[in-house]
């Protein structure tokens, strides 16, 4: 059974979904079961940085990925950074290219007092992180 805002890959394309709605199927793309990416917090294996952290500027909150900067190359970048609602009702979704700085700044009037920050990696998957 999948839940709401879980992502999947297709291992066969390459094709990225996530799930808007709950259900009891199975996700399938070319004939293939596809795979859960399961959500990082931990980021002691790799060199670079994958943990989204957020910071607090006047009246912008803002989620970078990672402690340092994270490389944002054609081969190697983050596809995405978004955050989540606890109640799940409200999402902010900022797609990156591989020139861009993988940042995204929250005005904190969009009633995000705490949220999920996630972001994707194309080269090593799905990093959350909780903000207080």
């Amino acid at each position: 059974m999948s839940e709401q805002f879980e992502i999947f890959k297709c291992n066969v394309c390459g094709n990225i979904v996530e799930v808007l709605s709950s259900g009891v199927g199975q996700l399938v793309c070319c004939s293939v079961p596809m795979e859960q990416l399961s959500k990082q917090s931990n980021d002691n294996e790799y060199q670079e940085k994958h943990v989204p952290i957020v910071t607090i500027e006047g009246e912008t909150k803002t989620i970078r990925v990672g402690s340092i900067p994270h490389p944002m190359e054609k081969e190697h970048y983050i596809m995405f950074i978004e955050a989540i609602s606890p109640d799940k009702k409200y999402l902010k979704r900022k797609y990156l290219t591989p020139a861009e700085e993988p940042k995204m700044d929250l005005k904190q009037c969009c009633h995000y007092d705490e949220f999920t920050a996630r972001e994707l990696c194309n080269l090593h998957g799905h990093w959350v992180s909780e903000s207080k």
